[in-house]
């Protein structure tokens, strides 16, 4: 019995590990517009954007101009030390590249990637807005898309080229994946916090 429980947590490992390399390589962003493109934050220093935040910001603003959605939801709250917030600073990166305000929506309360999309679901939905393009890194993309589905969004992936990160990355996004698909993302969240 034991090494067929071996077996089996094996199979789900490297299972899980295909998944977030397939994740981190295919863009589904595919012909059908959605409602919004959602960029999740990331690191920012005294209001420039880090190298990661950079990349994602751009490739967000690229599918923007080529119309995959009207809206751009930019995420991220304040960290310790932090003068201003993700969301902020990507809300400047688009004023500065022509994006209208009126088309750019900002979640600055979320603290991790699970607290910014569960307070984008909450705001999309007044707005009746439930189809979204997730912009991260490829690693973290289906984690992301995961998440994203456990908040009540239906959403296609569309990861910045060339970001799937190294195989520690990897191995440590799947382990979020297969924990989070266990307990649920809400909860993984809490206990890291």
């Amino acid at each position: 019995m034991a090494k067929v429980a071996g077996f089996v947590a094996v199979v789900y490992a490297l299972g899980t590990v295909a998944m977030v390399w397939t994740a981190a390589t295919r863009d589904e962003v595919g012909e059908r517009p959605a409602e919004a493109i959602i960029v999740l934050g990331a690191a920012q220093y005294n209001g420039r954007p880090s190298p990661v935040l950079q990349a994602r910001l751009e490739h967000t603003l690229s599918l923007y101009r080529e119309g995959v959605a009207p809206l751009i939801v930019v995420t991220g709250g304040r960290q310790e030390g932090d003068r201003t917030t993700e969301a902020s600073v990507s809300a400047d990166f688009f004023l500065k590249n022509k994006v209208p305000d009126s088309r750019i929506a900002r979640e600055v309360q979320g603290r991790d990637t699970y607290e910014s999309l569960a307070a984008t679901a909450r705001f999309l939905r007044r707005r009746d807005v439930s189809d979204v393009v997730l912009v991260t890194d490829g690693y973290h993309a289906r984690r992301v898309k995961a998440i994203a589905g456990e908040v009540g969004l239906h959403a296609r992936l569309s990861p910045v080229p060339g970001t799937t990160g190294s195989i520690r990355r990897l191995l440590k996004e799947s382990a979020a994946v297969s924990i989070g698909a266990i307990v649920s993302h809400r909860r993984l969240s809490a206990w890291l916090h």
